[in-house]
């Protein structure tokens, strides 16, 4: 994993498989520095190289979506510095909730194997006959507990999360998810795009106001797909060719046995990865 920048006036807290946290090393600024890299991660490993531009493309898009969603978000106003003003958002401290809201408006990836197996998604029934790639009869809410930095997370149960977070805090996280994925899934379609699926993460602030956080519907936490595609593709691979880094899931697939230590990810694949990042958001935002 590369290591985080240093940057004058703030202390790096901690890193994830993509982004890095600083704090200020004023005592009486609470606020906290989200830096996105240019790591690119799948099957829970961080791979070499990253993609070019890909924390300055991503940045931008969510910055580009808190405007456009009508929810408490965690951005606040002040001067980012100037080494990552590309790539960095300003977030208030908040307690972070531990589940990562799932919503899913089409039946692929994990849910897909499931179903085959089971007919369910996350446990869900869903009616027969379904294909991948299907529109699902209506968006389903599909919760994973955010396992400690080097566990895999895990599927969990609406249940559990009234368990881990309580009954009125649950339902919240449910609600919300899904107005938002509605509203996304609304502006994607108006730009030619489907939001197959995406997640969501949430934190409180001391007011206890829910606030999303960290990214939201980027190429690394969502699945978008051309709609036009999507209905004239005769192959699964046609119809849900994304905008993101599933062209890096299926070359490593292809080439790994998720044993030992990940391949180098070769030049074509890392350049049409960072193409499709550009061409979302070149779509999304014109």
């Amino acid at each position: 994993m590369s290591t985080p920048v240093s940057i004058p006036g703030w202390r790096h807290l901690y890193s994830g498989k993509v982004r890095d946290l600083y704090a200020s090393e004023d005592a009486a600024d609470t606020r906290i520095l989200v830096v996105a890299s240019d790591r690119v991660s799948a099957f829970d490993f961080v791979l070499e190289p990253g993609i070019p531009e890909k924390g300055a493309l991503l940045t931008q898009l969510s910055r580009w979506w808190f405007a456009q969603l009508n929810f408490p978000n965690h951005l606040v106003d002040g001067e980012i510095p100037a080494t990552v003003a590309d790539r960095a958002m300003l977030a208030q401290s908040l307690e972070m909730l531990p589940i990562e809201c799932v919503v899913r408006g089409y039946i692929t990836g994990s849910g897909w194997a499931e179903y085959q197996e089971s007919g369910t998604v996350c446990g869900i029934p869903l009616p027969a006959g379904l294909n991948n790639g299907d529109r699902l009869p209506e968006p389903l809410f599909t919760p994973a507990y955010k396992a400690p930095m080097g566990e895999h997370d895990e599927n969990i149960t609406f249940e559990r999360v009234v368990e881990l977070v309580g009954a009125e805090r649950a339902a919240e996280l449910r609600d919300t998810s899904l107005t938002i994925y509605a509203r996304a899934a609304e502006v994607a379609e108006q730009h030619g795009l489907l939001l197959a699926d995406t997640k969501f993460e949430f934190g409180v602030d001391a007011d206890g106001v829910l606030r999303l956080a960290d990214e939201v519907l980027t190429s690394d936490s969502s699945r978008y797909w051309d709609a036009a595609t999507w209905e004239s593709g005769t192959t699964p691979a046609e119809r849900m060719a994304s905008f993101d880094k599933q062209i890096v899931r299926d070359w490593l697939a292809a080439n790994w046995d998720q044993h030992g230590e990940p391949p180098v990810l070769p030049k074509h694949i890392v350049e049409r990865t960072a193409e499709r990042y550009r061409e979302l958001i070149e779509r999304l935002t014109s």
